[in-house]
């Protein structure tokens, strides 16, 4: 028979186990937190991202509806110009000192391929003074770009620069 001393005792034992067990969790997960030390990039590099979501023109250009057609509809569905939701896929350029990093053609996104293109890559480049070019085509035009921009950029190592898109800004953004 188990006296109520020993039960105490063991009851005891159970507690300061499962603390001393939390304790070694506790400090595993702490080391880890903070060793060993990892760096995602080269400490003497700089990080280029384009990053960004745009959507197409309109795959199909909206026509206009005749009266028969209109007529024809239900009620609630009138309207007078017919489009449909299909987009462009985008083209993108992005060139350093004149050499071409990255071209990618980005499909529209969501089931009927109605939504945004979206784009994001990094690059691990030398710091220092570069001349950054970033086109971008968003229509059927094949000749040239719809939107360019041109500057150089000072790097410094371990930076992160952003280029981002708003055609509402004008295009694109350096950041």
């Amino acid at each position: 028979m188990i006296t109520a001393e020993e039960k105490r005792v063991a009851s005891l034992f159970k507690w300061l186990m499962q603390g001393v067990s939390y304790a070694v969790f506790m400090a595993g997960i702490a080391y880890f937190s903070v060793l060993p030390v990892y760096e995602h990039v080269d400490p003497s590099k700089a990080v280029i991202k384009l990053a960004f979501n745009h959507a197409g023109e309109l795959k199909e250009k909206c026509r206009r509806l005749t009266p028969e057609e209109i007529q024809k509809l239900a009620p609630n569905m009138r309207r007078q110009t017919q489009c449909g939701r299909e987009r462009l896929p985008i083209e993108v350029e992005l060139y350093l000192d004149d050499q071409l990093l990255y071209r990618a053609s980005a499909p529209p996104s969501g089931l009927w391929g109605d939504g945004t293109s979206t784009v994001y890559q990094r690059f691990v480049v030398t710091p220092g003074s570069h001349l950054l070019t970033v086109r971008l085509r968003d229509s059927y035009r094949t000749d040239s770009f719809d939107f360019e921009h041109s500057e150089r950029i000072e790097l410094r190592a371990r930076q992160n620069f952003v280029v981002g898109f708003r055609p509402e800004t004008g295009g694109f953004s350096f950041d």
